[in-house]
């Protein structure tokens, strides 16, 4: 194993913030897995842990077939964010800004370097571009702040990996991908393999997230040049992990070995492993999950239980000022999967508190919540 430390701009006198990159095996082909860029979602750090030691066992044995960098900390800025012994590590306490948007645009980075230098051959056109991508991002201007800085080392390793797996969590949640429309296929396996109750499909959620932010680009430059092979050559997802609470060390194993599992389903590691269950969730549009809100303040009570098939009409959770007595209950809008519902028992305009995946688009334009 080799460990990378990268310092991140703008320290403040005294204090010094690293990136710490773990990389296992060597070879041309690389995964890339990091956990907690949300900095207070811990069950895929949890889950890191377990990763590290099982990647040193199998480097030590010679099963590793390419390269698998591993980063348990994707956040060190939002992860030292604690106000009032309350861990804030979802927004940049300087900026406002949610840690997992507004990533760089590589296809825009890169389309006019690539004029005339594509040709046709698929395999040398994947080297050059991600050639391309490197140096474009190694050219970029001095970073502004500390969070452009991380940004811009987080995609500076994951731009030229085969697989980018972003470890998250929701609230309180069900296991579930989101992914790319032409993703899903190929990612079934993995969400076979970690007992998903839900994937979420979307070619552009909105906010330039970092799993879109690595596998997006490789269909707008296929668009850009359709004269010329361009593979979809990142395969990456956003994989929710439960609940903030949840780190047991039994669940981090099993989502441990589920992610290992689809490693040697995709070439990365040597010699035999169980095979993926053969049945999988189904896959729903994003544009399709129906995201509840309150009508007013109040207490929330749920009245279905996490994982809940609902169908339209269904009571999600009820809402009671404690003052006036007026309550309000909230209904399913579709037919679907309730697979999140927030930990925060007391509605706040503006704030969801329970989602449904449903196969029928409501919603349109920008998909994700800040």
């Amino acid at each position: 194993m080799q460990q990378i430390d990268h310092p991140l701009p703008w320290n403040s006198p005294g204090v010094e913030r690293r990136l710490t990159v773990l990389r296992f095996g060597n070879g041309p082909r690389k995964a890339y897995i990091q956990s907690a860029l949300h900095a207070d979602e811990l069950p895929g750090m949890r889950v890191a842990v377990e990763l590290r030691r099982r990647l040193l066992e199998l480097e030590a044995s010679g099963r590793l077939l390419g390269v698998v960098e591993l980063v348990p900390v994707a956040n060190p800025i939002g992860l030292a964010q604690v106000f009032q012994a309350t861990h804030q590590g979802r927004f940049d306490f300087a900026s406002g800004q949610n840690f997992n948007r507004d990533f760089p645009d590589l296809a825009e980075a890169v389309r006019s370097r690539l004029e005339g230098v594509l040709d046709n051959d698929a395999t040398g056109n994947v080297a050059t571009i991600r050639a391309h991508m490197r140096e474009a991002l190694a050219q970029l201007p001095a970073p502004r702040t500390a969070l452009e800085g991380l940004h811009r080392l987080l995609l500076g390793h994951a731009c030229d990996a085969d697989v980018v797996l972003d470890l998250h969590c929701d609230f309180e949640s069900v296991t579930l991908l989101y992914a790319l429309p032409q993703s899903w296929e190929r990612l079934s396996s993995l969400a076979a393999r970690l007992h998903a109750r839900a994937a979420l499909l979307a070619e552009d959620s909105g906010g330039q997230s970092f799993d879109e932010s690595c596998a997006s680009p490789w269909l707008k430059l296929a668009r850009a040049f359709p004269d010329s092979p361009i593979p979809a050559a990142c395969l990456a997802t956003t994989l929710e992990l439960g609940g903030m609470a949840d780190t047991e060390p039994a669940q981090a194993q099993r989502h441990a070995d589920a992610i290992l599992g689809f490693l040697f389903d995709q070439g990365f590691i040597a010699g035999e492993w169980p095979a993926a269950p053969d049945q999988h969730c189904t896959a729903t549009p994003f544009a399709g999950a129906q995201y509840a809100y309150a009508p007013h303040p109040g207490v929330v009570s749920y009245l279905q239980p996490l994982g809940a098939r609902v169908s339209i009409g269904d009571p999600l959770f009820e809402v009671i000022d404690p003052i006036t007595d007026q309550c309000s209950v909230v209904h399913a809008t579709t037919d679907g999967l309730l697979y999140a519902r927030e930990r925060i028992r007391f509605a706040q305009p503006g704030l969801w508190l329970a989602k449904v995946a449903g196969s029928v688009p409501l919603r349109e334009g920008r998909l994700l919540s800040d």
